[in-house]
């Protein structure tokens, strides 16, 4: 009994892979009016990247709820300084536009550290707004962006 039920079985599947194969070899044909990338544009950059300043705010609250929450630190980053610009799309045009920026962050604790950190356009939460990465340069305690924050610079 169970080699009849193992045979049906095996039958079945070549039965079901052999329709399968008959229905996708068929003549291939061009794509019609509606297939051809009828409504899919693609992403559209405009290369408009907010400055590096309104990055901060996101990056002081973003920075305090990490080290409280999973670091169980009291750190804050208490003031900016030296904000300037590193790069804006530097590489090829049609890649997603970012502003890379450096700035010297006061940390509660008394240091002054080095914050790289880049505005991503249409890289915030589902694609809507703009986006932040950042990493302060000795307190990358997962090491998401070593060493010393290389991987977050141009």
């Amino acid at each position: 009994m169970r080699d009849l039920l193992k045979t049906t079985k095996k039958f079945v599947l070549t039965a079901a892979f052999a329709l399968l194969g008959m229905l996708s070899f068929g003549e291939a044909q061009a794509a019609n009016p509606l297939e051809l990338n009828f409504w899919l544009n693609g992403p559209r950059y405009d290369g408009r990247v907010a400055p590096c300043e309104s990055a901060l705010p996101t990056i002081t609250s973003q920075f305090q709820e990490k080290e409280s929450t999973f670091w169980n630190s009291p750190l804050v980053i208490t003031a900016y300084g030296n904000i300037h610009e590193t790069a804006f799309r530097p590489w090829q045009s049609d890649n997603i536009p970012r502003r890379y920026c450096t700035a010297q962050a006061m940390i509660s604790d008394g240091k002054m550290r080095t914050v790289h950190f880049s505005i991503i356009e249409d890289g915030g939460f589902a694609g809507f707004g703009q986006g932040v990465e950042w990493c302060v340069t000795g307190l990358d305690r997962n090491w998401a962006w070593n060493p010393n924050c290389k991987a977050a610079r141009p």
